[in-house]
């Protein structure tokens, strides 16, 4: 069960990677008037995305997988409080984000990313929002 959670962690990292600079990707991107720079800041906001499509599969499949090992050895850890449901709650709020930031990649791949960079910059800050409960949620389990 440890090298479970381990790679959960792991690949939690690795998404929220993704999930906190994409949209600092985007905040540039909006900023940009050279067509070169928003043409290589295209190629990044991909790349990026590819990366943290593979974080987030992984972070998703380990942290099922952690579950299911709960839920066969010691089902009432993860029924013994309300911490839990709100975690998976959050974590469906982040799925909903990754699926933000898809559609923003591909309307920036068209010229069609029409955010200011102020709504971005506060776009930005929803998954350390997120974060931060989740953690919060996971060490303190109120309830």
């Amino acid at each position: 069960m440890l090298w479970l959670k381990a790679f959960h962690i792991i690949f939690v990292v690795t998404w929220f990677a993704g999930l906190f600079y994409l949209p600092r990707l985007f905040v540039y991107f909006v900023e940009a008037e050279e067509p070169a720079v928003r043409e290589r800041l295209k190629v990044m906001q991909r790349r990026l995305l590819g990366i943290t499509h593979i974080g987030g599969l992984l972070a998703v499949g380990f942290g099922l997988a952690t579950m299911a090992w709960w839920l066969a050895h010691s089902p009432a850890y993860l029924m013994s409080g309300w911490w839990f449901h709100a975690k998976l709650g959050l974590v469906l709020l982040l799925i909903g984000y990754h699926g933000m930031l898809i559609k923003m990649v591909r309307d920036a791949r068209r010229d069609a990313l029409h955010w200011s960079s102020r709504a971005l910059r506060i776009f930005n800050e929803i998954p350390a929002v997120l974060l931060i409960a989740i953690v919060i949620l996971v060490v303190v389990k109120p309830g």
